[in-house]
């Protein structure tokens, strides 16, 4: 007679690992930093309007110091662009009738 092997499949071990390790990554920041821009605008232009209507065609606006941008954030939640603000203090020495601050 010849032997049988044996058809029941060797048991299956499992084993479960867990770890408590925690990895993070430091991104760094990269790009310019977040701020508001002054927009560029053209006499008798809006600079509220000009903003409301990129914000909802997507359409990007440049600003005083050459940043180019589509507006997302609110501008009043960030610090002032520093070079826009110089640019404005320029134009406002040259001409008298430009408001401390621009429109918003």
């Amino acid at each position: 007679m010849i032997p049988r092997r044996s058809t029941v499949p060797p048991p299956v071990v499992a084993s479960t690992r867990s770890s408590t390790d925690t990895e993070l990554d430091h991104v760094p920041q990269t790009g310019e930093p977040v701020c508001a821009h002054i927009v560029k605008t053209q006499p008798g232009e809006s600079a509220a309007a000009k903003v409301t209507e990129a914000r909802v065609f997507g359409t990007p606006l440049e600003a005083l110091c050459g940043h180019v941008w589509v507006p997302s954030r609110d501008p009043k939640q960030l610090p002032l662009c520093e070079d826009c603000k110089s640019i404005y203090e320029m134009y406002r020495m040259m001409n008298d009738g430009l408001n401390d601050k621009p429109d918003a």
